[in-house]
């Protein structure tokens, strides 16, 4: 079997390029009227822009050659096990890690961390991500096993996640309806969706195009819930160290 790595390229230079052109067309605009920054950041700008062109044009064909199909190839494998089951803890250990290969993610999280200066944790931010993502594959997995309406993990999901914004800091709203986000990005919409909808196209009763799609918003939804999460305990932690801290000063005070 042969395969040629750029069948259809040119068709996905010319959408990447469709997308880039107006993105350096506002640049120009600005530069041309308020920036008026010096030759030498514009060159630099402009390389940003050609490796931003070729990354994105050879990323895409990779997935058209690449994710797509063996996505869809491992879906259908492993829909056409005996127990079907067994893809929970599977689809667990894909959607965990699956976050650490996607691009958005690793902005945030460095993002985050950077401009709490240190107080959370890339890390800590990146493991609940991978937690929330991946208990999101397991539910997408039970909803095509047993045939589960979308409404009934959307609806709840969000009423659950509007109840703890109540009790989570407004730092860590703001980072799990972006987290929602970034967790959907590339890696996931390509691989994984592919992979639902070779599971779908091999079970029983279900339908891959009303059964296999959904996945990308319950991933959407899992890692707002998860961070949201994360959010009380640090608010928790907050009051005991606020009250550990008084408790230092009272001590302290009646010592004196």
């Amino acid at each position: 079997m042969s395969l040629n790595i750029f069948e259809g390229f040119s068709h996905v230079l010319l959408d990447v390029f469709t997308a880039l052109a107006p993105l350096a067309a506002v640049f120009l605009f600005f530069q041309l009227f308020f920036l008026k920054l010096p030759l030498r950041k514009i060159l630099d700008i402009g390389m940003g822009f050609l490796l931003t062109f070729l990354g994105l044009s050879i990323f895409l064909q990779g997935v058209h050659i690449g994710f797509l199909p063996v996505g869809e190839l491992m879906g259908k494998q492993l829909g056409a096990l005996p127990n079907k089951w067994i893809l929970l803890p599977i689809g667990f250990v894909i959607g965990f890690f699956v976050i650490y290969a996607e691009p958005a993610v690793s902005v945030l999280i460095n993002q985050v961390e950077k401009v709490s200066g240190g107080y959370i944790p890339g890390k800590i931010l990146l493991y609940t991500l991978s937690i929330g993502v991946g208990l999101a594959i397991v539910a997408a997995f039970i909803r095509i096993f047993l045939g589960i309406s979308l409404w009934y993990f959307l609806v709840p999901g969000y009423i659950i996640a509007l109840i703890l914004v109540k009790f989570s800091s407004k730092t860590f709203t703001s980072i799990a309806f972006d987290s929602g986000g970034v967790a959907t990005g590339p890696m996931t919409a390509t691989f994984l969706l592919a992979l639902f909808v070779g599971v779908a196209s091999v079970t029983e009763g279900r339908d891959p195009l009303l059964d296999g799609f959904g996945m990308v918003a319950l991933v959407a939804l899992a890692p707002i819930l998860s961070v949201l999460t994360l959010g009380i305990l640090f608010g928790r932690k907050e009051k005991r160290q606020y009250a550990s801290n008084q408790a230092k000063s009272k001590a302290h005070y009646h010592d004196r």
